[in-house]
């Protein structure tokens, strides 16, 4: 079996859950540590093939690639992701704002009485104003992802020539037996 690759699979991905997770930290981006939580890698190695497969809450991919807004796209120029387009949940950004709201007890004041709006109309101009303008990149998981597969190549080479070495060393060891 490839021994050496499936090992080095799993540092490749317990590098990019651990430095994901440490994103998400230092830029604030994990509020209730749901998505921290949620990271996860999965490697399957058999005999003539290996995957790995990152896990995530849904919403992370959001979180990391930005999403355009549906009047502007100006925060996530670059995002495959657009309000508006019909192809989402109805309603998932509100119940999601809505929540953030609640936990952080977070709530707009009335501009003419002074009083404090409730959290169901502040969860609906904040979800309003990221349905228009788009939620920016934050790249939590790219960055991490991308700087370790830069040296995966390589990684992967050795790897696989110690798996291959190995295997030679067993098979001339049992056909000297026989």
């Amino acid at each position: 079996m490839l021994t050496n690759v499936e090992k080095e699979l799993k540092n490749f991905a317990k590098y990019v859950v651990t430095k994901s997770r440490m994103n998400l930290k230092s830029s604030d981006k994990n509020s209730s540590g749901s998505l921290s939580r949620s990271l996860d890698s999965n490697v399957k190695v058999s005999k003539n093939s290996f995957q790995l497969e990152f896990i995530m809450e849904e919403y992370g991919i959001f979180q990391d690639k930005g999403v355009k807004g549906k009047s502007s796209s100006s925060k996530a120029p670059n995002s495959p992701f657009k309000f508006g387009t019909g192809t989402g949940r109805k309603g998932g950004l509100t119940e999601g704002i809505n929540k953030w709201v609640k936990r952080k007890k977070f709530q707009f004041r009335d501009k003419k009485s002074g009083r404090f709006l409730s959290y169901d109309s502040t969860a609906f101009l904040i979800s309003r104003s990221i349905y228009n303008k788009g939620i920016a990149p934050s790249l939590f998981f790219t960055k991490p992802f991308e700087k370790a597969f830069k040296n995966l190549d390589k990684d992967i080479i050795k790897a696989y020539a110690l798996d291959v070495e190995k295997l030679m060393e067993d098979t001339i060891k049992d056909n000297l037996k026989k």
